[in-house]
């Protein structure tokens, strides 16, 4: 141990090892309480004994906090089933009250048929009858019923001390419920609940936060857990990741203080990188004058249960709009991004076209109309040629099914001719994942959408920019640079929401 290593150091390589759960795993379940009335700070260990504080503070007008803290403590005590089961009693038996809102509905349409006049008589007179005050009253009653019984104790749980974080937590275990059983009860429960979230985390009520070395320890080893794009290795990567040359920007509420909800990692350059081995091991980083780009290599979120909730949009924003007012000679906005998706799309198209072969060959002519459809060449003939080259035993397979087993494993990287074999067709393929593959009319890819509908461009495509198993495996070590052009941020996020429009640059083949 050297002496450069501080309390802070330690703390945070001790302490700092591992991603958290994105459940907390619960403490030994203790014997369930005999009676359901208990002092706020004991531990409910039975979902029967949660189920009854749950609703103890649905039942009540205005939820007693000592009945959400009883709830609270409780719901973090139960194991996965546990939760789920509440879940389950959250969204059913709590649901909007449909008997009330037919009875709403049959009267308000019975005054409607009889009333005078409806909508076509003028305000004022419509004002002045008794069926028109019937009506209007009938439509705040409708408004209210309309509400599940759930809303008000999620809006008191999220003042409660603690509430949001909870909140938090309870819609990542909704959404791994989800997983399981999607059924349209728990998707209405997911649907408010994010709504609420998306309110209560309005930029407004954010605040930005450049975190550095000098923050305390219990800060740095939230960002070494939640680094989810490039894991941090040890206490040197994390603090040149804060030191000169580099910046890491966190969005953080009030409610949930001392841990960001998201974070993003920017790397100051005289250009775009090419590749995020020069970014992380940039030693010495240049001299921040001389800077002229502002690399975004790493954003990451820390709540499983905000997924969908677009913290990133506005967190990319302030950032930006903070580094040209500390930085004037930056005037390059661009990613390092990964690409996620690529390598298990291209595998799941070589198997479905090696599928459609080998039913042609076994069927012969009886189907090769239909079969011919859905058929097509993933190779050029050359990078055909290539890859039969720089194999030692083709067996007689075609380059797909060579360029197939060729992925399956990621040794391939470290074969100077297999990598070279291989470049030409990953990265054609590759632009057109990025570019043309999509599902409901946006970008196949996260990571593509993401940056796509914040208004970035497609820049360009790095071969071995990622070099480590996860990027070989992901996306065979290609990166992408997604360019924030500042004058075209709007125009492209819109046509991008409105019609799918990717833009990319012309120099991207």
């Amino acid at each position: 141990m050297t002496r450069s290593h501080t309390p802070k150091s330690l703390a945070v390589l001790l302490r700092a090892r591992m991603h958290p759960d994105s459940i907390p795993s619960p403490p030994p379940a203790p014997s369930p309480p005999a009676s359901p009335e208990l002092d706020p700070s004991a531990r409910p260990a039975a979902a029967s004994s949660v189920r009854h504080w749950l609703h103890a503070s649905i039942a009540a007008a205005s939820p007693p906090p000592a009945a959400l803290e009883c709830f609270s403590d409780g719901y973090r005590s139960l194991d996965r089933r546990g939760r789920h089961e509440i879940l389950r009693s959250l969204a059913t038996d709590y649901d909007v009250p449909r008997a009330r809102v037919r009875d709403l509905m049959r009267q308000y349409v019975s005054v409607s048929a009889t009333g005078e006049g409806g909508d076509e008589q003028p305000g004022a007179e419509r004002e002045e009858g008794g069926a028109a005050s019937a009506l209007y009253r009938m439509e705040r009653g409708l408004r209210d019923a309309l509400r599940p019984k759930y809303a008000g104790f999620l809006e008191a749980m999220n003042a409660q001390p603690g509430g949001l974080k909870l909140l938090a937590v309870i819609r990542a275990d909704l959404l791994a419920l989800l997983g399981e059983e999607n059924a349209p009860v728990l998707r209405a429960l997911d649907g408010y609940l994010k709504e609420k979230l998306v309110t209560w985390l309005s930029p407004a009520a954010l605040a930005l936060h450049q975190i550095t070395w000098d923050d305390p320890a219990s800060l740095l080893e939230k960002i070494v857990a939640y680094e989810a794009v490039h894991p941090i290795r040890n206490l040197i990567d994390l603090k040149r990741r804060l030191g000169v040359g580099r910046r890491c920007f966190g969005y953080f509420h009030p409610a949930i203080p001392g841990e960001p909800l998201i974070f993003i990692e920017v790397a100051l350059l005289k250009d775009m990188a090419t590749s995020i081995q020069e970014v992380l091991l940039d030693v010495p980083p240049i001299a921040e004058c001389e800077a002229k780009c502002a690399l975004f290599y790493s954003i990451s979120s820390t709540q499983p249960g905000l997924s969908g909730i677009n913290l990133g949009k506005f967190l990319l924003k302030r950032v930006i709009d903070m580094l040209r007012k500390d930085m004037p000679s930056v005037q390059i906005f661009a990613t390092l991004s990964p690409i996620p998706g690529f390598m298990q799309w291209l595998l799941a198209k070589l198997a479905s076209q090696i599928k459609l072969a080998e039913t042609e060959m076994q069927e012969g002519n009886s189907i090769e109309g239909a079969s011919s459809t859905f058929r097509e060449s993933i190779l050029f003939p050359e990078e055909e040629k290539m890859i039969h080259s720089a194999i030692d035993q083709v067996n007689g397979k075609q380059g797909i099914e060579l360029l197939q087993d060729i992925l399956k494993s990621s040794q391939w990287a470290k074969s100077d001719k297999l990598s070279a074999a291989l470049k030409s067709p990953l990265m054609r393929l590759c632009v057109r994942y990025l570019t043309r593959e999509t599902i409901r009319g946006k970008a196949l890819d996260a990571v593509a959408n993401f940056h796509l509908q914040n208004g970035a461009m497609v820049e360009r495509i790095n071969w071995m920019a990622d070099q480590s198993e996860k990027g070989i495996e992901q996306s065979g070590g290609i990166m992408v640079n997604y360019l924030y052009r500042l004058e075209n941020i709007e125009e492209y996020a819109s046509s991008y929401s409105a019609t799918g429009i990717i833009h990319t640059s012309p120099n991207l083949s």
